[in-house]
């Protein structure tokens, strides 16, 4: 069972900080979210686990899966917990750039054409990372059903999904840290 309490308070100790940051966005932050110190850590990737196994429900998709590195422990983590509780599910990983040798996929993993899928993502703002994502997953002939995240800054992410008709759900927003998204 997921323990949102439990998530936060690891994510407070091990990933917050503060000061002055550069985001992948390019925006300028007071704080910045280093979820893989929280996706890495077994308490962490198996809180993170559980939260999108019961977000994601029942039947679950084909596969999960997103842009590498920062999906690649989230998409491990949550295929290992649902195969421990006998819910079939596959991964994927998308790469940043095309391979120029063997197959050049652009989408690793044994997903096929057709396959209904989820995009996962550790910490969304503006949405750029998981939206370049999507773009090579359908290029492949597999179906977005919408993005999960752990955590959204609520800088724009949601509302950029939302204009291309995906719907993103978290399990946690910046709110839960006691933090009001930047207005600028």
């Amino acid at each position: 069972m997921y323990d949102k309490q439990a998530l936060i308070t690891l994510v407070r100790e091990k990933a917050l900080e503060f000061g002055d940051f550069t985001l992948a966005s390019g925006k300028k932050a007071s704080f910045y979210l280093d979820c893989r110190r929280v996706t890495l850590d077994s308490a962490g990737a198996n809180l993170i686990a559980h939260g999108m196994l019961e977000m994601l429900g029942d039947p679950l998709p084909d596969a999960v899966g997103g842009m590498a590195i920062g999906a690649d422990p989230i998409t491990a983590a949550v295929i290992t917990v649902a195969g421990q509780q006998g819910r079939p599910i596959r991964g994927f990983i998308v790469r940043k750039e095309s391979k120029t040798h063997g197959k050049g996929r652009d989408v690793e993993g044994p997903v096929q054409a057709g396959d209904c899928v989820v995009i996962v993502e550790d910490v969304v703002t503006t949405g750029g990372s998981s939206l370049r994502a999507i773009e090579k997953v359908e290029a492949a002939g597999l179906q977005v059903q919408g993005v999960l995240a752990i955590i959204d800054r609520l800088e724009g992410g949601a509302e950029a999904f939302a204009a291309k008709g995906y719907t993103l759900r978290t399990l946690l927003t910046i709110r839960d840290f006691g933090i009001e998204p930047s207005t600028d």
